[in-house]
């Protein structure tokens, strides 16, 4: 039986859900994969009622597990058998969006060094003209594996 990398799972739901994911949390969001490449995954959501809040925009603590749970999947994209942790969040807000809207989480990974990660992730609105949020992160490298897909 042939052993597929992280990456290719990434890779083979492009256009479809992303239901390979270890996290439930993730799951529970139904990323749909838009692009993945070592160092860069783009996820599209859909945002349901139960992402709100009471104003009906999507939820600021939403929007920042998006943001971490996109660059989890970044570091999934290096097909390492390490597992990292946040080690920090820190994610600016700027636009809002509503039920029904669709939006895109794009990451980048600005420094990987042997412990740590820096990465990005900007989450934008359907179109890509309004900027939704921005996060950045400091990822550290663990001794814990990963769960084989």
């Amino acid at each position: 039986m042939e052993t597929i990398s992280r990456l290719q799972e990434l890779q083979n739901h492009i256009d479809k859900e992303f239901t390979a994911s270890p996290s439930p949390f993730m799951l529970w969001m139904r990323p749909v994969v838009i692009a993945a490449e070592e160092g860069s995954v783009t996820f599209k959501y859909l945002i349901r009622e139960e992402m709100s809040n009471p104003i009906k925009t999507l939820h600021g603590g939403v929007t920042a597990a998006i943001a971490d749970d996109c660059i989890g999947a970044t570091m999934f994209s290096y097909n390492e058998n390490s597992f990292y942790v946040t080690i920090n969040l820190v994610v600016d807000y700027f636009a809002p969006a509503k039920i029904g809207d669709t939006i895109f989480a794009k990451t980048s990974v600005i420094k990987k060094a042997k412990q740590l990660v820096n990465a990005q992730c900007e989450i934008w609105n359907e179109d890509h003209t309004r900027l939704i949020a921005r996060a950045t992160s400091n990822m550290l490298k663990t001794d814990l594996s990963k769960r084989n897909s």
